[in-house]
């Protein structure tokens, strides 16, 4: 199976297509619920409103409706105990939207667990609203005696908002495994400053740093470990060590002799073994995890999404539940981080979403962190005339999503009630300080003529932009490309060049590599660049930010 792909569609039609049984060595999903009404909702208009058109694409999609009765009836009918789960869910839930989430999960699950291999887990990230269910109805998926943990993640800081509960600040990571056989490596993180102080209490200031003190006496008895040491008179059970061992930790002043007030050996006493903080491995890492920060605004990492998790969370997943070379799945991938954080680590991937926005901000991501070289191959994006037909005909905005996509813009959608003919927006800058300048875009899938590209010259007035850009299905005819020379040329003042104000693009011509013309050379600062891997550092403006203050 080719690895390093990402899929666009819905996770379930993709895993039944493509995924191969047992072909994944870890699965991690945080797939959403209406317990946050704007998930996946990646971009903000200037002033802070979202577009309506983008919350009814983005925002959880769980509700009881035919498609969630008939993916109900479709596990029923397979019985067994996810059918159980289902049936008992319906009677205590009803018809609700959680029941809806319930059912459409189920059938999900279940296709994960077979592309599992034996040894592989899963990893379901969820909030306390639905963790419960989630776990009964993992339990009769992949059965109950492979239950790993409940992960407690704290995902933020005490707040002050609730009246009538405690603030919820965690995170709920549910962790099973195919079977028995499971791969997991335990963790380790940093040692508690106050464990570290408490018991690394000694330093012979050579260099090697503190150091607590360990028997060296063994547990069991030891009849061929039975000697004296130095005066010092044989342990009852027995050293740890053989005498070779004790003479190479003797000699590497390893070893701590007590001594009496003069100086003295005090054999009364038991030698010890220094065990120094620098050879430990650390705190091992338990259920909760308090270590990893949430993104905050301010950090590097942060793209805008609002569910975006820490690359470091995903990290830590990845290396207790997997080996370099394995290959890891992510059926609801969002922006990346899974992604992201398997490449960093040396692992195979697959990432699916529904939504080209995503699948756009994703390559955007690995791009700036890996290059070139990491650029996976997309399954599902139209490759022909044909399929962009196909694509605008049953989902309008998904098509306009996925154009933008190819020239690097980010979508808009102006407010109820304002003047239309934007539907996205491209930054740049062409002057070392001076402010940000836009390309406004204007998608068509339908008929197009010479009103269209007037109503963008009109726009593009309107907004003050440098450059409109016109997308559409069909040739441009002659007396549109009249209108659009009529237009004349911006001319950059950073870079000395020249480009057409009004520019018409087919779709032909942007799956034959067309793309816009405009002063690039500082880069497209349309959306906020993801750091180098490895760096922690970026570089570019945020989508959130408003360029017109830069």
């Amino acid at each position: 199976m080719e690895k390093n792909l990402l899929y666009y569609g819905d996770n379930l039609d993709v895993l039944r297509r493509h995924i191969k049984d047992e072909s994944i060595d870890l699965v991690y999903l945080d797939p959403p619920f209406n317990s946050n009404a704007t998930y996946n909702v990646l971009f903000a208009e200037q002033n802070g409103t979202r577009a309506a058109a983008q919350i009814k694409a983005f925002e959880d999609t769980w509700r009881w409706d035919q498609q969630a009765a008939r993916e109900y009836e479709e596990t029923v009918e397979h019985g067994g105990q996810v059918a159980k789960a289902l049936i008992a869910f319906r009677t205590l839930l009803g018809e609700s939207n959680m029941m809806a989430y319930l059912a459409m999960m189920a059938p999900r699950l279940v296709e994960l667990r077979r592309v599992l291999r034996p040894t592989g887990s899963i990893y379901l990230h969820c909030d306390p609203t639905a963790s419960h269910y989630l776990k009964v109805l993992m339990d009769a998926v992949f059965g109950p005696d492979n239950f790993g943990s409940e992960i407690i993640w704290k995902r933020q800081s005490a707040h002050s908002d609730a009246r009538y509960q405690f603030p919820d600040v965690s995170d709920s990571i549910l962790f099973f495994a195919r079977s028995r056989r499971r791969s997991f490596r335990p963790q380790f993180t940093r040692h508690d400053p106050d464990y570290v102080a408490k018991f690394y209490r000694f330093d012979d200031n050579d260099g090697r740093g503190p150091y607590r003190l360990g028997d060296i006496a063994s547990p069991n008895p030891r009849p061929l470990m039975m000697y004296d040491w130095l005066g010092f008179p044989c342990p009852a059970k027995g050293w740890r060590y053989q005498k070779e061992t004790m003479q190479r930790l003797h000699d590497e002043g390893r070893i701590y002799y007590p001594r009496r007030p003069d100086g003295s050996l005090d054999t009364s006493r038991r030698p010890a073994l220094k065990r120094y903080l620098t050879e430990q491995r650390g705190s091992i890492v338990t259920n909760i995890w308090t270590d990893i920060p949430p993104l905050h605004s301010a950090a590097a990492e942060r793209l805008g999404y609002p569910t975006q998790k820490p690359v470091a969370l995903l990290e830590r997943i990845i290396q207790a539940s997997s080996n370099p070379g394995d290959t890891v799945l992510d059926p609801f991938c969002g922006c990346g981080t899974t992604i992201i954080a398997a490449e960093k680590l040396k692992r195979s991937w697959i990432g699916i979403d529904i939504t080209h926005l995503a699948i756009t901000l994703i390559k955007n991501r690995i791009y700036d962190s890996f290059g070139e070289e990491a650029m996976p191959r997309v399954i599902g994006e139209p490759v022909s005339v044909p399929d962009a037909q196909e694509l605008a005909a049953s989902d309008p905005y998904q098509f306009q999503w996925w154009a933008l996509g190819l020239v690097g813009a980010r979508p808009v959608e102006q407010k109820k009630g304002a003047d239309q003919g934007i539907d996205g927006r491209l930054y740049f800058h062409d002057e070392a300080k001076g402010k940000t300048k836009q390309v406004i875009l204007s998608v068509k899938a339908g008929h197009t003529s010479v009103a269209h590209v007037r109503d963008l010259r009109g726009v593009l007035e309107r907004e003050q932009a440098e450059i409109g850009v016109l997308i559409c299905m069909e040739e441009p005819t002659g007396p549109m490309k009249k209108e659009t020379a009529s237009a004349g040329f911006y001319h950059s003042p950073g870079w000395n060049t020249s480009h057409p104000r009004i520019q018409i693009i087919t779709v032909a011509e942007l799956l034959d590599g067309t793309g816009i013309d405009y002063p690039s050379r500082f880069g497209n600062v349309t959306f906020k660049k993801a750091p180098r891997a490895g760096t922690g550092k970026e570089a570019w403006l945020s989508f959130e930010d408003n360029p017109e203050s830069q």
